[in-house]
């Protein structure tokens, strides 16, 4: 299968297939032909059966499985098994076709056709067509009901949506959209039949759904006519919550679980101690990063963003915070995209410039909570390190730790100072998650409009050049005056039993390799 360079993540290169496109050739070719590469290691070549128990962190009564709308880690990892998307992410942070065999824009990436696989099939017997697809785009930018994936897809025009034959649906967009393949990948746009209901979820993943108990577990049994040639390999999968750390590095140790993700650093040395036991860790574009509220006070002071930007010693909060497992930030995101301002300066911690910064925007002495909770691996430990840090500012910082429910809550979006975490993204495609007034996860209240104007003439540019100029500019007012303290992106540590196979290190920060557990298999 032939990958395109993920620029946005690299940002799909942001299209830099296109550039290359000539009249109609395909973004991503047709590969249905091209077998599909199974999973072998030296353990030998992948059994199938068993049962695969994955403990994972967060979860509360308001778990998910609706294939649009995940918002945890359990609600993400339960959407990986039940529902496959058009195109996805591949290790290596790679775009490649998923349920489609083809996806080919225009020449100006007005008009997007696209081709299915022959021969997909949902959990429920019935054949995946263009009619599902064009549902599933229709469910997700229902403007009544938007879904997590709708800014992101905000160029389909549910008008424009034509059905060519059972197995090809065109699009002809609002605007021109270079990176429409890069939203079309991602994990919440999955695709869904007719009528779908989320009580009674059935999609084409490599799971069927079993059992949901919020804030508990969820089970999900193997797909048996999956597309995937041999895939998935285990029998069942079962989805455990664990909010607590301990707890989840305990089921791990004591054998309750097969494999747990966010492995807490300071256990690190215990797990590669214990036998039978192996750490997974993979360097990515994720980030963990303070939100600041630019609509309420303090933080409405753009004076007081950049001051707060300057209190954080990046360098300390890798050592201390990750143990070096992981890279120093710039209050930026998308470090793989291939429009990334890596041409900023770095910021260092300049406490005289923060206090001087406070002081003529009325706030010396300044007091502010944080709100955080242990919903990702570091985030906690970050916010304390980063309280003790501001007291040389003159700045106190209460940190008050809720539990993933609160945080998730009916707060949650509304804090002035708190935290969150991000897997691997572009700049465009995390610019329509976070960063704008119709965003799903807009927890700075970020509407700056001259960053707008420029993320919308960027999405339609198809000129990689062109394109990455206009980033370039939006990268750096978000840089200077955004309500994100981006302090670094930590590896991805995860954990799991000898006796499993398949899990292989993912720049994408998702998790046990994007939750992959349809390539796990268990050795007898």
């Amino acid at each position: 299968m032939t990958a395109i360079p993920r620029s946005r993540r690299d940002v799909l290169r942001w299209a830099a297939a296109i550039a290359a496109l000539g009249a109609t050739t395909p973004l991503l070719p047709a590969c249905s032909s091209t077998p599909i590469a199974t999973t072998a290691t030296s353990a030998g070549p992948a059994r199938r059966g068993g049962r695969l128990r994955v403990g994972l962190v967060g979860g509360s009564g308001k778990d998910s499985v609706d294939a649009h709308a995940p918002v945890t880690h359990p609600d993400e990892a339960r959407v990986m098994q039940l529902y496959d998307t058009l195109a996805a992410y591949d290790a290596d942070f790679q775009i490649q076709l998923a349920l489609a065999e083809e996806i080919t824009p225009s020449a100006d990436a007005r008009t997007w056709t696209i081709r299915l696989r022959q021969g997909l099939e949902f959990h429920n017997g019935k054949a995946v067509t263009a009619d599902d697809v064009a549902y599933s785009l229709r469910r997700i930018t229902d403007p009544k009901d938007p879904k997590s994936g709708a800014a992101g897809l905000s160029s389909v025009d549910p008008n424009g949506i034509t059905i060519v034959d059972p197995r090809t649906v065109k699009l002809v967009l609002k605007a021109p959209d270079a990176v429409l393949l890069d939203q079309l990948a991602q994990y919440y746009n999955g695709i869904v039949p007719v009528g779908y209901d989320p009580k009674q979820p059935v999609g084409a993943g490599p799971f069927t759904f079993g059992s949901f108990q919020p804030g508990q577990q969820s089970v999900f049994a193997r797909h048996a006519n999956y597309w995937r040639q041999g895939e998935p390999y285990v029998d069942e999968v079962v989805i455990i919550d664990f909010p607590d750390d301990t707890a989840r590095v305990n089921a791990l140790l004591g054998g309750q679980v097969d494999a747990i993700d966010q492995l807490p650093l300071g256990q690190i040395s215990v797990v590669k101690a214990a036998a039978g036991l192996r750490v997974l860790e993979s360097e990515t574009g994720a980030w963990l990063p303070f939100t600041m509220r630019v609509d309420r006070p303090p933080f409405n002071d753009p004076r007081v963003r950049q001051a707060f930007r300057l209190i954080v010693d990046r360098e300390q909060m890798v050592r201390q915070v990750l143990g070096g497992h992981g890279t120093v930030g710039n209050d930026l995101y998308g470090r793989f995209d291939h429009c990334y301002a890596a041409d900023l300066p770095q910021r260092k911690q300049d406490i005289a410039k923060a206090r001087d910064l406070l002081r003529q925007a009325g706030k010396e002495n300044l007091t502010v909570e944080l709100v955080t909770a242990s919903v990702a691996a570091g985030l906690v430990e970050a916010a304390q390190v980063f309280a003790n840090q501001a007291k040389a500012a003159g700045v106190t910082v209460n940190v008050r730790k809720v539990d993933s429910g609160e945080f998730y809550g009916d707060n949650y979006l509304k804090w002035d100072f708190a935290q969150d975490f991000w897997f691997s993204r572009g700049y465009l495609p995390q610019t329509a998650q976070g960063s704008a007034p119709d965003s799903p996860y807009n927890e700075t209240h970020w509407a700056d409009p001259k960053f707008l104007d420029l993320l919308k003439q960027a999405r339609a540019t198809v000129d990689e050049a062109k394109r990455c100029a206009l980033l370039a500019q939006a990268q750096k007012i978000e840089y200077e005056s955004g309500g994100y303290i981006v302090w670094g992106f930590p590896n991805q540590v995860d954990a799991y039993s000898i006796k499993v196979n398949g899990f292989v290190p993912d720049k994408g920060g998702i998790p046990l390799t994007s939750y992959g557990f349809r390539r796990a298999w268990l050795s007898s």
